[in-house]
């Protein structure tokens, strides 16, 4: 009965742990699902940004991708930047829209009329009674009109202002531009960390199927042999068993991450591709909170677009107050008039005029009580942003320094792991005891692996998310492939 119980209790410990490596395997897949890291799904164009125009052919061979690569074709084919450059252009136009008033506008005019006209229709009848023989229709008459006509406006300060507000827009835009570089960069970088997890996920259970096999050979022969009982194969059989249910698990995760990884960068979805790079680990050089918050709020293109468009709401401010502004603008046209375009003589005609509003309905007021709400929600929502920045510079900082502590111990915890293993395996093949110590040490050798894996994808995904937070991925990336 005891045997009995042991084998029951080690069947239970290894479904399980089982079903806690698989757990782990699939929370990768769900934090993609879900947006990815938490620093991901703080991002407001995550959506855009997990997206992309595919781009190319598809080829037969597989074609090796590096993490410079995926980012450089991110920067090219990701939704989010192929919207934002769509959004510049259409800032660019909204300015030359407000800039259009201001400029002088020059039409030329060619018209040739014929007219035939009712005078009844137009009042004549009594004076017609009066006058025997007078005409009550005229025509048809015609002339023929040749004119160059010149407008602009001098003085007018509401166009100023408005124009000036497009402007900071038209900034404000671009540097939207710029922090979708960096959020892509972010996204991108991510998803490659965790391809690279997901392979090494692959490799250690396919690793794990091999020691599994071989436990379950030795068990096999040494029953043959007299040595071991039959439930030592029986274990054996269903931790080798478990360990291919998560080879299988890991394979999926890892195809499941590389379509994901595909959608970022505009890759066809049919086009395999093989990952070039390991996930890398360098030691954190010392950092303070105060020099990369400085240098966030120096770098970071969405808080310098919300400056923006603080100074956009202040002109528009400006803008509806100077409706109570007069206005001057000036007229001027000159052109030929005649019955034939042979037969013209020169007319003109130029003014300029003043216009003083005296009541509007209080529109003026209207446009300035909206522009001041607008200013007031902008002005909230810079400190909102700048408190926002100090926040992902602190989190990021944390999780560094967080990971960094953790592929310490999960290092460690893996050797030692695997010097239990090697013991286990020893007494079990001296017949000191069954095979339940290799199997709970196997156990122990996968948990510390997945938590080295996991430990040292967020330490990696910590790096990135620093450099986002501090407004510098684009140009730390490139700095760094320039560098190596």
């Amino acid at each position: 009965m005891d045997q009995r119980r042991k084998a029951i209790a080690a069947v239970l410990c290894i479904m399980v742990t089982a079903l806690g490596a698989a757990a782990q395997s699939m929370e990768p897949r769900l934090n993609s699902m879900a947006g990815g890291s938490p620093g991901l799904r703080q991002n407001s164009v995550q959506s855009q940004t997990m997206g992309s125009v595919p781009q190319g052919i598809v080829s037969p061979q597989p074609i090796a991708l590096s993490l410079a690569d995926a980012i450089e074709r991110g920067l090219r084919q990701n939704l989010g930047v192929l919207l934002s450059q769509d959004a510049q252009l259409s800032a660019q136009g909204q300015l030359w829209q407000a800039r259009s008033p201001l400029l002088p506008g020059v039409s030329a005019r060619i018209s040739e009329n014929a007219q035939k006209v009712n005078l009844a229709a137009e009042g004549f009848s009594k004076i017609a009674s009066q006058f025997p023989g007078f005409p009550l229709v005229v025509g048809p008459f015609g002339y023929f009109d040749a004119r160059l006509a010149f407008s602009q406006s001098v003085v007018d300060f509401s166009l100023l202002a408005s124009e000036r507000s497009s402007r900071q827009n038209a900034a404000a835009v671009k540097l939207t531009y710029q922090d979708i570089r960096e959020a892509v960069v972010l996204v991108v970088g991510a998803t490659y960390l965790q391809s690279i997890a997901a392979a090494a996920r692959v490799d250690t259970a396919d690793a794990q199927v091999q020691s599994a096999q071989a436990l379950y050979n030795q068990a096999v022969d040494m029953r043959n042999v007299g040595i071991s009982a039959g439930i030592d194969v029986l274990r054996a059989q269903v931790e080798l068993q478990s360990r291919r249910q998560q080879l299988i698990a890991a394979r999926n995760d890892f195809a499941k991450q590389k379509l994901a990884l595909a959608r970022a960068i505009g890759l066809p979805l049919g086009q395999d591709f093989m990952l070039t790079e390991k996930i890398p680990y360098e030691a954190p050089e010392p950092i303070t909170v105060e020099e990369m918050f400085d240098q966030a709020l120096k770098s970071r293109a969405d808080y310098q677009a919300a400056l923006s468009q603080v100074h956009a709401a202040e002109q528009s401010v400006r803008a509806a107050i100077a409706e109570h502004l007069p206005s001057v603008s000036i007229y001027a046209d000159y052109g030929g008039i005649g019955p034939t375009p042979s037969d013209l003589r020169g007319t003109f005609t130029t003014y300029a005029a003043l216009r003083i509003p005296i009541f509007a309905g209080n529109r003026a007021h209207g446009d300035a009580q909206v522009a001041q709400a607008e200013l007031n929600r902008s002005r909230q929502q810079v400190e909102n942003l700048r408190a926002q920045v100090e926040q992902d510079v602190r989190d990021a900082i944390l999780d560094l320094q967080a990971a960094a502590d953790q592929v310490s111990v999960a290092t460690s915890t893996v050797d030692l792991a695997e010097r239990t293993l090697m013991q286990a395996r020893d007494r079990f093949a001296s017949g000191a005891t069954g095979n339940i110590e290799v199997v709970q040490a196997q156990e122990a050798l996968a948990g510390a692996n997945e938590s080295y894996i996991s430990s040292l994808y967020a330490y990696n995904l910590a790096r990135v998310e620093l450099a986002r937070a501090t407004g510098s991925a684009e140009r730390g990336f490139r700095q760094y492939w320039k560098e190596k």
